[in-house]
């Protein structure tokens, strides 16, 4: 589907480098858009767009390139954050150094590139805001702590922003994928049977399986969320798009 409203504008996404954050970045390509890419891991990508070496849980990184970019051109119409880490293991097994990546990326990486962009969204009074947080948000499991309170905690600022950004105009929404067929899935799932079991369920999880019986490709996201940044969404704001073949039971 072609947004004609997209081409042209200028997007950041962050988590550009691989899984859903590339087929972001990659998608608003294809609608003409001007794309700079954030990832911490950048040696040897080859990418359709710019891609800068930013460590989004690195306060001081987050700073220093976003300055740079504003230097550069001071606007921007699509804030995209895609980056995301994953440390699992039962609450008295996380590390203090698991526990703090968590949220230093999930929840705390959001925040610093917020506080580069919100003053220049409401100067200009336009733009929209789209955090990829997880299904993970809505419902505990077993062995995610860090995992799911990052990616609550990541919800719960989203939806504060996107009520001071609404009198200028500006859209804040969130999509929250449940298990998707990127290098962090098969990272958890590594065996073709791992993943039949995401479809099927793990009880000894508290999960549930997948009633459309298959894990969302990066597609399925990315078309969501260029959807959301552009002029068809235009009412839409403070919302949290759940996207797992029916997982969470709708929650």
């Amino acid at each position: 589907m072609t947004y004609e409203d997209l081409a042209g504008k200028r997007v950041l996404v962050a988590g550009a480098a691989s899984g859903i954050g590339r087929c972001v970045a990659e998608r608003f390509v294809e609608q003409g858009a001007d794309v700079v890419g954030f990832d911490r891991n950048v040696d040897g990508r080859e990418v359709p767009f710019r891609l800068l070496p930013v460590d989004i849980g690195v306060h001081a990184q987050v700073a220093e390139a976003c300055t740079h970019l504003q230097d550069e051109s001071p606007h921007l119409d699509v804030l995209v954050n895609a980056a995301g880490i994953l440390r699992l293991g039962r609450t008295e097994e996380l590390t203090l150094e698991d526990w703090h990546a968590c949220l230093d990326v999930n929840a705390s990486g959001a925040f610093y590139l917020l506080r580069q962009w919100l003053p220049l969204f409401k100067r200009q009074r336009r733009g929209a805001v789209i955090h990829v947080a997880s299904n993970a948000a809505h419902v505990p499991r077993i062995g995610m702590a860090a995992y799911c309170a990052s990616k609550a905690a990541l919800a719960s600022l989203s939806h504060c922003v996107g009520l001071e950004l609404a009198p200028y105009g500006i859209r804040c929404n969130l999509v929250s994928p449940g298990s998707t067929d990127t290098p962090m899935l098969h990272g958890m799932c590594p065996t073709p049977a791992d993943r039949q079991r995401l479809l099927l369920g793990q009880a000894e999880r508290y999960k549930l399986g997948i009633p459309l019986g298959k894990l969302a490709t990066p597609d399925d996201i990315a078309d969501a969320i260029v959807f959301l940044a552009s002029e068809r969404a235009g009412h839409i704001t403070l919302q949290d798009l759940v996207i797992d073949g029916g997982a969470t039971l709708g929650a």
